[in-house]
């Protein structure tokens, strides 16, 4: 067609276009070789495999890693799946509390208690999860059955002491007994006297502590749960490892649980609210609420408000009533934790009225209950269980212990005085449907009947071999008694060095026993100005 040429790219152009494209092609190329070239050499910091071999792990970890070079098998990668399962609880391991022969710190929790086993097992068991290595029981009751004691006996790291006649008598001659600090809640009934077992029971607990190569020791009682809040890990061997070498006792605030129903029958995995401690709360908001969270009662907590310690297990260390420890020869190195706490189940269960009571042969009049109770909502609590019928006392447990209210309920919630805490729950109902509690009564029954079956064997022998299988059993058990006897001799120091007491004595001030006490009450704010 006249006019029209076909259109044709310049020369060099054309040569520009070859050049930018052999650009873009070759620098990707480029860029994905010196990558490759780096990584081969070392060079390279890439963060997907920098958790490879740190030590910083997620909490609840497990340490154990394949060196660099060798590869990973396929039960290798199970396990790390199955580690990885709960991080948050480092010693879940399948429920079998497996811990290292060098597992720094060692803690041992020490308890007097008549509880029965729904109490005692999740109670041990829990503490075990969080990294509690040892337990030194002090029985008498139904925790002192033989059945009970035999499935306690069966769970390692459990040590049971039975309350004989034996053991009161040494320890009337113990150290602490022939003191002053202790001395004013000597022969006095009901909490008194419990109070002054405790104490004996803890000085004890200490010798013991020693010769199992204890780091900590802690003094609780089977309605108290710790909770290691704060820590890196809900661990409460991870918290005291954290704390300073400088440090000689820690305290741990005691929070007290409110429940929302009157017919509880399992507190640990059941109840999930609890009111905080004064230390935990400002004090405008505790001053401030007062009323409220009261709700008629004596005091904010119905019992104790002063907490619980945890020692390090060192010379001279002794017991300064069942919420403290001191030492002989120095002021104890304290500090009070801002998280952590111990859960009080305290009167959880309607039945804590009426055992209470049975516990007790007080009369029931403001009198005489002071000479029995230290804190007031005791007081008021044994006198409606003593005279009130079954309906009224159901009625005074609904309006003074179990919270109803569901808008005061939020509303302290939101204000910080209450708080909701599920990490217990989680790990009794675990550990309940683990089969735990199941196998360890299994295995504790196991055990009786055998050695039932061993003494009516014996039995039936005759008068000559019934005199060598005691011998026998004396030799097997000799080890055993003569480190009972010898803990009972390192505790009955008494009369042999009350010279060197009464020269501490005179030396060191006297720091008078830690009773339970109860929180600030509103009258100290309002006295204050």
């Amino acid at each position: 067609m006249a006019g029209s040429y076909p259109y044709r790219i310049p020369p060099q152009q054309n040569g520009m276009a070859s050049k930018i494209l052999l650009l873009l092609t070759a620098l990707p190329l480029t860029l994905a070789l010196f990558a490759f070239v780096l990584q081969w050499r070392g060079g390279l910091n890439d963060p997907a495999g920098r958790w490879a071999g740190d030590s910083n792990k997620f909490p609840g970890m497990s340490t154990d890693s394949p060196s660099n070079g060798h590869s990973v098998t396929g039960s290798d990668c199970s396990d790390r799946l199955a580690q990885s399962a709960s991080p948050t609880f480092p010693y879940y391991r399948g429920w079998t509390f497996e811990f290292a022969a060098d597992t720094r710190p060692k803690i041992c929790i020490t308890t007097s208690t008549s509880a029965g086993l729904d109490q005692i097992l999740p109670w041990i068991y829990y503490h075990k999860v969080i990294g509690v290595t040892n337990f030194l029981l002090f029985v008498e009751g139904k925790a002192a059955a033989a059945n009970t004691s035999a499935i306690l006996e069966n769970i390692p790291g459990v040590k049971v002491v039975h309350r004989t006649k034996d053991l009161e008598e040494k320890q009337a001659k113990s150290r602490i007994w022939n003191e002053t600090w202790l001395s004013s809640f000597f022969f006095r009934p009901c909490n008194y006297e419990l109070f002054v077992k405790q104490s004996l029971n803890m000085e004890m607990a200490i010798v013991m502590a020693r010769e199992f190569n204890m780091d900590w020791i802690i003094h609780l009682d089977t309605d108290e749960l710790l909770h290691p809040a704060g820590a890196r890990e809900y661990s409460l061997r991870q918290l005291l490892l954290d704390v300073p070498k400088n440090v000689d006792m820690v305290v741990f605030p005691n929070y007290e649980s409110a429940i929302e129903r009157d017919d509880i029958k399992e507190p640990f995995s059941e109840v999930s609210m609890f009111k905080k401690n004064y230390d935990h709360v400002t004090k405008e908001t505790y001053f401030g609420l007062y009323k409220e969270a009261t709700r008629g009662n004596p005091n904010y907590f119905l019992t104790y408000g002063n907490g619980k310690a945890a020692a390090r297990v060192q010379d001279h260390l002794r017991p300064n009533g069942a919420h403290r420890w001191h030492n002989y020869m120095k002021s104890p190195n304290e500090i009070k934790l801002e998280e952590a706490a111990v859960l009080h189940y305290t009167y959880s269960k309607f039945s804590d009225l009426t055992s209470r009571r049975d516990r007790c042969g007080c009369k029931p009049t403001k009198e005489d209950v002071k000479r029995c109770f230290m804190l007031e909502f005791d007081r008021s609590a044994f006198i409606i269980a003593s005279t009130a019928t079954e309906e009224e006392m159901h009625h005074w447990y609904r309006d003074r212990i179990v919270w109803t209210d569901k808008d005061l309920n939020l509303k302290l919630i939101r204000k910080g005085l209450l708080t909701r805490i599920y990490a217990p729950m989680v790990i009794v109902q675990g550990l309940k449907e683990a089969g735990v509690f199941s196998n360890a009564l299994a295995s504790g029954h196991a055990v009786l009947e055998k050695s039932m079956s061993k003494e009516k064997f014996l039995s039936s022998m005759s008068d000559s071999s019934r005199t060598n299988s005691s011998v026998a059993q004396a030799v097997e058990n000799k080890d055993g008694d003569k480190h009972q006897a010898k803990l009972m001799e390192k505790v009955g120091e008494g009369e042999m060095q009350a010279a060197t007491r009464k020269l501490l004595e005179t030396s060191i001030h006297t720091v008078m026993a830690v009773p339970p006490l109860a929180p600030p009450s509103l009258d100290v704010y309002t006295g204050s100005f």
